[in-house]
C-alpha cells in the first residue's frame, strides 16, 4: 500500500505540464453593501478577489513606475454617487520584486479591496470594471485580468437636495496611472461607438504547431537532487558504519528478507511523513513570505551556517539520549512494531549528519507546491533505505564495501563546504530587499571562490580539522577519487573566476546576485556588436524600448512591413512592462552572443507590450471578436491580438512569423534554456528559408 502510494507521489512530481492556453487565474467580484442606503451615507464598497493556487496578484499602495500593475477599479461616471478617497486593499502583503528591483504589494488565495463613495441621489446606479495583474513564480508566467463589476437591488431613501456636494465631473480609475499620449492626438472624451472594423489581422497559427511546454520540470531536477541528497547522506560517518551493524540484525533471523524490507519501508515511511507534517506549511502564501521577506532569509542563512560548521567539525548536532534510548527499547521488542522501531533509531542515531540535509531540502521545497516537501523527503528516504536493504537481503555484498575511515570525515567537510556557500544565496535575498549593498554580486563570487578553493586543498590534504582522526591524519598519500574531486573543485573555481569582472555564469544565475550588483563589469563594458537595421523610425519609440541595444518595432502592422521589406521572419516578443519573467529571459537567454546575433542579424524584432496604457487616437479602436469590448490603447490590442490569433495569453511568448502572416514553427515560452531559444530561432529561419526563398 505504501508503495502504491509512494508512487503516485512519484508520477505527480515529474509529470510536466502542457501549454497553458487562455489562462484566468484571478477573479474580482463586488461585495453588495446594505440594500437600504440614504442620500448622504458614505458607503465602502468591497471587492473580494480570488486567485488560483500557484499564483498571486499585485495590490494597490505601491510605486506604479516600478514595473508590475496595480490593481484598478472604474467605476461608471453617475450622477448619484461620488467618490471618497482612493482604492485600498486590506491585509495584503509586501513583496521586493528582484527583477524590477523595487517594493510591491500582492495578495495570494484571496484578496479585498474597498473603495469609500457619498450616495448623492436616490437614482443610484453602480456599474464599472476592473483590471489587474496575476503572476506566479511556479508557472513562471504573468497575466493581465479584467472583467465588470456591478451592485444590484440596492435602495436609496431622501431626495436629490439632501445632497451636499456636487457629483465630481469624472469618475476615474484609482490607482491607474494615466495614458501617455506618443500620438500627440487627444483622447477622445465622446461616448464609445463600436467601430466599423472589428477583426484584426495578424499571425496565424497552425494547430499542429501547439506542443507541450518546453520548460524541464523542476520537479524532475527537485527529485534527483533529493535523492542524491540521499546517497550523499549514507557516506557520512554516522551512518556509513550502521549498514554491516543493521545487517547483522536480520542475518538468521526468519522471514529475513521480509522484514528487511518492511525495515526499509519503514525509514521511507518516518521521511514521508516529516514532508507531510510541513507540507501545509509550504503553500504559496508562505512561499512567497520565504522567498520574499529578509528576515526568514536571514534565519535560514543563519540555519545553514550552523549546518555547515556542524559538518566542519565545529561542534555535533543530536538529539536528546533518552528519548533515542527509548526508541532502542521499542526496537528490541521483535516483530514488525521492533523492525518498525528499530529504523526509527536509525532515524534518529544519524540524525547529526542527515539532519543539516534534510533541513536543506525543506527550506529548498517552498515553493509553493503542496507535494514538493514531500517529494523531496521521498527521494531523500529512497536513496537512504535501498543500501540497508539491499544488503538486508543480499549479506554478502558486504564484503564488497571499503572500510570505514578518515574518507567518511572527508565527505562530511565537503558537505559542511557545500552548505556555507548555499547560505549565503539566502543573505543576498535579505541584501536585494534592504538596499544594504553588502553582498554584491563580485563579493558573492569571491566568497565561493574562497570556499572552492578551499575544498580543493582539503581534498588534498593541505590542512586537517577537527574530526580528522587516525592513520589518515599522518598519510599524506592522496588516492585518485579525492585527486579526481580536487580537480573538479580547482575547476569550479577557474570557472567562477571571469564572473568577478562581469561574466555572466548563466549556469549559477539562480544562486547570485544579479548582474545589476556588479561593481566592475568590465566583460558588459567591452561588449560591442553590429545594431540590426530597421525601416523606419519605430512608433512609440519614446516610451517603449528593447534591451541589449536591439533596434526594432512596438507596432505590429510597422514590423512586418519591414520584415517584409528586408525578407526576413518577423520575430514578436509579447510582454509587458510588469512581466518579471520577462525581464529574466531577457537578462539570462537574450543577453548570450549566439541569440543577440541572430537577433541582430537574422529577423525583424518587434516588442508587443500587453499592458502599455498608451491610448490610440479614436480612430484606431476597434471591438474584440474575443469579449466584443472596445480596445483603446496599445496594451489592449496587442493582448487581444495575441489571444484572438494565438490563443494564448501568458507571458514571455516568443513567436516568429512569415511573409504571409504564417506561424514558422511552435512558439516558445519561459525557457531559460540558451540552447533551445537558439534551436527555436534556428529552425524560424530555416523554416522561412524554405517557404519563401525566390
Amino acid at each position: 500500500m505504501f508503495i502504491r502510494f509512494a508512487y503516485v507521489l512519484f508520477l505527480l512530481a515529474v509529470t510536466s505540464l502542457a501549454y497553458a492556453q487562455i489562462l484566468q487565474p484571478a477573479r474580482l467580484v463586488a461585495e453588495t453593501p446594505a440594500k437600504s442606503l440614504k442620500v448622504g451615507d458614505e458607503v465602502e464598497l468591497i471587492f473580494k478577489a480570488s486567485v488560483d493556487k500557484d499564483w498571486y496578484i499585485y495590490s494597490v499602495g505601491f510605486d506604479e513606475d516600478c514595473g508590475p500593475i496595480p490593481m484598478a477599479v472604474t467605476l461608471e461616471k453617475h450622477p448619484g454617487f461620488a467618490l471618497v478617497g482612493n482604492l485600498i486593499a486590506v491585509n495584503d502583503q509586501a513583496k521586493h520584486d528582484k527583477i524590477f528591483n523595487c517594493d510591491v504589494r500582492i495578495f495570494v488565495n484571496t484578496g479585498e479591496f474597498r473603495q469609500k463613495i457619498k450616495i448623492l441621489s436616490p437614482d443610484l446606479k453602480l456599474v464599472g470594471s476592473y483590471e489587474g495583474q496575476v503572476c506566479s513564480e511556479v508557472e513562471g508566467k504573468c497575466v493581465l485580468f479584467s472583467g465588470d463589476l456591478s451592485f444590484d437591488k440596492i435602495t436609496v431613501s431622501g431626495t436629490k437636495a439632501e445632497s451636499t456636494k456636487p457629483a465630481p465631473k469624472e469618475q476615474t480609475p484609482v490607482v491607474q496611472p494615466p495614458p501617455v499620449d506618443t500620438t500627440k492626438a487627444k483622447p477622445a472624451t465622446s461616448t464609445i461607438q463600436t467601430p466599423a472594423s472589428t477583426n484584426i489581422k495578424g499571425p496565424r497559427l497552425d494547430p499542429s504547431l501547439i506542443h507541450e511546454d518546453p520548460r524541464t520540470s523542476s520537479w524532475t531536477g527537485f527529485f534527483i537532487l533529493s535523492f542524491l541528497a540521499g546517497l550523499a547522506a549514507l557516506l557520512t560517518p554516522c551512518v556509513f558504519p550502521m549498514i554491516p551493524m543493521t545487517v547483522s540484525f536480520f542475518t538468521g533471523k526468519g522471514k529475513q528478507k521480509a522484514s528487511a524490507l518492511i525495515y526499509g519501508l519503514s525509514i521511507i515511511a518516518i521521511y514521508s511523513v516529516v514532508g507531510m507534517a510541513v507540507a501545509p506549511l509550504m503553500g504559496p502564501e508562505t512561499a512567497n513570505h520565504l522567498s520574499t521577506e529578509w528576515v526568514p532569509n536571514l534565519i535560514f542563512f543563519a540555519v545553514f551556517v550552523v549546518f555547515g560548521l556542524s559538518f566542519l567539525g565545529l561542534f555535533e548536532i543530536t538529539l536528546p539520549g533518552t528519548f533515542i534510548n527509548k526508541m532502542d527499547t521499542q526496537a528490541e521488542k521483535g516483530g514488525l512494531a521492533g523492525v518498525f522501531f528499530m529504523a526509527f533509531t536509525l532515524v534518529l542515531v544519524s540524525f547529526s549528519c542527515t539532519g543539516p540535509l534534510v533541513g536543506s531540502i525543506l527550506v529548498s521545497s517552498a515553493g509553493g507546491e503542496f507535494l514538493k516537501p514531500i517529494v523531496g523527503m521521498f527521494a531523500f528516504s529512497l536513496a537512504f533505505a535501498i543500501p540497508f536493504t539491499l544488503f538486508a537481503f543480499f549479506p554478502g555484498w558486504l564484503n564488497s564495501l571499503p572500510k570505514s575511515g578518515g574518507w567518511l570525515n572527508a565527505v562530511k567537510v565537503v558537505l559542511g563546504f557545500v552548505e556555507l556557500a548555499l547560505a549565503f544565496k539566502f543573505l543576498s535575498i535579505a541584501d536585494q530587499a534592504f538596499h544594504w549593498r553588502l553582498l554584491d554580486r563580485e563579493i558573492n563570487i569571491a566568497i565561493w571562490i574562497v570556499i572552492v578553493v578551499l575544498i580543493g586543498i582539503y581534498l588534498m590534504k593541505g590542512f586537517r580539522l577537527p574530526g580528522d582522526t587516525g592513520k589518515d591524519v599522518e598519510d599524506k598519500r592522496v588516492g585518485i577519487p579525492r585527486l579526481i574531486l580536487a580537480m573538479c573543485a580547482f575547476t569550479f573555481a577557474v570557472y567562477l573566476t571571469p564572473g568577478m569582472w562581469g561574466a555572466p555564469l548563466k549556469a549559477l544565475a539562480g544562486y547570485l546576485p544579479p548582474l545589476y550588483t556588479h561593481d566592475f563589469d568590465l566583460i558588459s563594458a567591452s561588449r560591442t556588436g553590429n545594431q540590426n537595421e530597421i525601416c523606419d523610425e519605430p512608433k512609440y519609440a519614446e516610451v517603449l524600448h528593447l534591451p541589449h541595444g536591439l533596434n526594432g518595432y512596438f507596432d505590429y502592422d510597422q514590423a512586418m512591413g519591414c520584415a517584409r521589406q528586408q525578407k526576413k521572419p518577423l520575430f514578436i516578443d509579447f510582454t509587458g512592462h510588469g512581466c518579471t519573467n520577462c525581464r529574466e529571459m531577457e537578462a539570462v537567454v537574450w543577453s548570450d552572443s549566439e541569440v543577440l546575433k541572430r537577433l541582430q542579424n537574422d529577423f525583424v524584432v518587434v516588442a508587443l507590450y500587453i499592458d502599455d496604457k498608451t491610448e490610440l487616437p479614436e480612430q484606431e479602436w476597434y471591438t474584440s471578436t474575443y469579449d466584443k469590448k472596445v480596445k483603446k490603447t496599445i496594451g489592449k490590442q496587442n493582448a487581444d491580438l495575441q489571444i484572438n490569433n494565438l490563443n494564448n495569453n501568458a507571458q514571455p511568448f516568443y513567436v516568429l512569423v512569415g511573409e504571409d502572416e504564417r506561424v514558422l514553427v511552435s512558439p516558445y515560452g519561459y525557457d531559460k534554456s540558451v540552447q533551445s531559444f537558439v534551436n527555436f530561432l534556428d529552425e524560424g529561419k530555416k523554416k522561412y528559408a524554405e517557404l519563401y526563398s525566390r
